[in-house]
């Protein structure tokens, strides 16, 4: 058995969470729950960025103290991960003593590349990050185009990138920590070719309005978020104490994020473990954003779609499925509840459970219920070749043709006849067609885990057992 140390990117909780982010939770969990099937020794890591300066703005407009304000809406993210069935193991919040000190120590073990000098600069608190005009659209940041940027000037401590230009390079061309897709690796090294830049990793207390974390020796500097963030990969597995623990898990097999935020894992968070002497994690999965109707996702557009509710009108496997399967795992991709419904009728009412409740109704009124025996020629291997590749929409689209197979296979033996005719290839052909289910259902797993136990309970034991629809067709 090996292990398997999988995160999530902790989001900002300056508001409850959108569709977008039930995307990357679900092919977290996706992966996560693969991985178990296979016997790995999984540990999956969620949590919350809670230290944000988004945080304490989003608070002060709501009128709340940011402890209250924070409190609330990580308990939303916790909510989500229920409602959607995410399998994590655990959930770090930034505020949480063990990160705290983490936090410090990483500090402290980075000094010799840290420096104070004065600092003048564009701020998008958006991003949480100073921006240089080459980075602008319009004057405007590329990601946050409707928010202003502040102009800031202030004494921060620096963190020296510069240092790490030659030896990042090295180990994202290698593969040392590999960045996928290859579109991703290639935009991060055209990133470090222009050349890095030391980058700010404080902020005044003033500005923070005192909230985050000190810096050590220093209370009149906060640290910077993505500084204080990132090292949530480390402190989550207990790096303040350096124990078995954190030498069974780290380094991460899985990091899994979203393109926006590229830059800080793929530059920043090694450079920052290079110079603490900690190893690097493995590989950096980078999955494309979610558009609504065809629209980035906005408050401003009114286009937020809450996924608790799509969850719950749904059900929770229709969404994980449609997510998963209809949005390309590595590129952008469109929700529209439109095409869910869609969906849902022709995947999973027609196609999935129709088959399912047809293979258990034969069985039934041909043999008793007693289910035969039989073999089947579906070949895990290509399911798992683009698992192992975290191609997940393509997992699941051979899933789909091999239950087509199936389909097609029961038009072909016409066990309806066969049962006039020869009961013995009847037997033959219904034990091949349960088996077939029964392998297939095993890849079914990771993708909609409810689903699957229902599937399994329907043809354990030597007899069927049937029951209502998995899927009731969505009418008008």
């Amino acid at each position: 058995m090996s292990k398997f140390y999988l995160t999530n990117a902790i989001p900002y909780v300056n508001a409850e969470p959108h569709i977008g982010f039930a995307l990357e939770i679900c092919q977290s969990d996706c992966i996560a729950r693969y991985h178990r099937k296979k016997g790995d020794e999984v540990y999956f890591m969620m949590g919350a960025d809670e230290n944000s300066l988004k945080n304490v703005q989003a608070a002060e407009k709501a009128g709340k103290k940011t402890a209250d304000f924070v409190k609330e809406n990580t308990q939303a993210f916790i909510d989500l991960n229920k409602a959607l069935n995410i399998s994590n193991d655990d959930f770090i919040k930034t505020t949480e003593k063990r990160h705290i000190r983490g936090v410090e120590k990483i500090w402290k073990a980075c000094e010799k590349d840290i420096y104070k000098k004065n600092y003048k600069g564009l701020y998008c608190v958006g991003c949480e990050e100073f921006k240089k005009e080459s980075d602008l659209m319009d004057g405007c940041c590329s990601e946050h185009p409707n928010e202003k940027l502040e102009v800031v000037e202030e004494e921060n401590y620096f963190f020296k990138l510069s240092n790490y230009q030659t030896k990042l390079e090295e180990i994202i061309t290698k593969d040392i920590y590999k960045v996928y897709p290859a579109s991703r690796k290639n935009e991060v090294l055209g990133f470090i070719k222009q050349g890095l830049e030391d980058f700010s990793i404080s902020r005044s207390k003033e500005r923070a309005r005192g909230w985050g974390i000190p810096v050590p020796g220093d209370e009149s500097q906060v640290i910077y978020v993505w500084f204080d963030a990132l090292a949530n990969y480390i402190t989550g597995v207990d790096y303040a104490e350096e124990g078995e623990f954190f030498k069974k898990y780290w380094p991460a097999d899985l990091h899994v994020i979203g393109k926006g935020i590229l830059k800080f894992h793929a530059v920043y968070w090694p450079a920052m473990l290079l110079s603490a002497g900690v190893e690097l994690p493995k590989e950096l999965f980078v999955h494309g954003y979610l558009m609504v109707n065809g629209q980035k996702i906005s408050k401003s557009l009114g286009n937020v779609i809450d996924p608790t509710e799509m969850a719950k009108k749904y059900g929770i496997d229709p969404l994980r499925y449609f997510l998963l399967s209809e949005i390309p795992a590595t590129a952008d991709g469109d929700f529209s509840e439109k095409r869910l419904e869609e969906r849902y009728n022709s995947d999973l009412a027609n196609g999935l459970g129709n088959l399912v409740q047809r293979i258990a109704a034969m069985i039934d009124k041909y043999l008793d219920g007693q289910i035969p025996e039989g073999h089947t020629e579906v070949d895990t291997e290509p399911f798992d070749r683009h698992m192992e590749l975290l191609e997940l929409h393509k997992a699941i689209e051979y899933v789909w043709s091999e239950l087509k197979g199936l389909d097609q296979y029961i038009e072909e033996e016409k066990p309806w006849e066969l049962f006039k005719t020869d009961k013995d290839e009847l037997k033959t052909v219904l034990g091949n067609l349960a088996t077939s289910i029964k392998k297939l259902n095993e890849m079914i797993a990771p993708f909609m885990p409810e689903t699957s136990e229902k599937i399994a309970g329907i043809f354990k034991g030597p007899k069927v057992k049937l029951g209502k629809p998995l899927f009731p067709r969505l009418e008008g």
